[in-house]
C-alpha cells in the first residue's frame, strides 16, 4: 500500500516519470499552455510551481551569483537553454507580484480514443483571453481544363 505517500506514478518507472514531467514542463514554459491528461496536468503543476518560485527569487535577488546557480537548478529539470531564458526574462518578471498559483487546470472531458480524462495546464498570468492564431491559408491555384480527347481515337489507341 502507498500510505501517504505523495505523488502519482502515472504508470512509468522513476526516470521516464521524471522524463515526461521535464518535457511537459518545457512545452508548458515555452508555449505558455498544455493539453493533456488530467493526472499529468497536475502532476507537471507541482513540478513547474516549483522551478517559477526558483526562477522569480532569483530574479528578484538581483544577484549575479544567485542567478547563475538557480539557472544551473533549474537546467536539471528544463534541457532548452530557450526556455530558461524565456522563464528568467518573461515569466519571473511577470510573476513577480504574485505569491504563489502560477498555473491553472482547466478540465476538457474525456478522450474518444480511450476515454481518459483530458486537461489544459497554463500559466495563469499569460491567459490572453483570445483563440491562437492560424497561419495565412493562401488561395488555391485554379485546375487547368482537361482537354477532350474524342471517344473514337482513345478506343483506337487501346486495340
Amino acid at each position: 500500500m502507498r500510505h501517504r505517500k505523495s505523488g502519482r506514478k502515472l504508470k512509468r518507472t522513476a526516470s521516464h516519470r521524471k522524463a515526461t514531467l521535464s518535457a511537459l514542463s518545457t512545452s508548458l514554459i515555452k508555449h505558455k499552455k498544455i493539453k493533456t491528461t488530467l493526472a499529468k496536468a497536475k502532476e507537471t503543476r507541482m513540478v513547474v510551481e516549483k522551478i517559477i518560485t526558483r526562477a522569480k527569487n532569483a530574479v528578484a535577488t538581483e544577484g549575479e551569483k544567485k542567478n547563475v546557480h538557480a539557472r544551473r537548478e533549474i537546467a536539471r529539470y528544463i534541457k532548452d537553454r530557450d526556455a530558461i531564458k524565456e522563464l528568467f526574462t518573461e515569466i519571473a518578471t511577470k510573476v513577480a507580484a504574485r505569491p504563489g498559483g502560477y498555473t491553472r487546470v482547466v478540465k476538457l472531458g474525456q478522450r474518444h480514443g480511450d476515454a481518459a480524462e483530458v486537461a489544459v495546464l497554463e500559466l495563469v498570468d499569460f491567459n490572453t483571453g483570445k483563440a491562437p492564431e492560424k497561419p495565412a491559408v493562401k488561395p488555391k491555384a485554379k485546375k487547368k481544363e482537361k482537354k477532350e480527347i474524342p471517344t473514337g481515337e482513345v478506343a483506337m489507341d487501346k486495340k
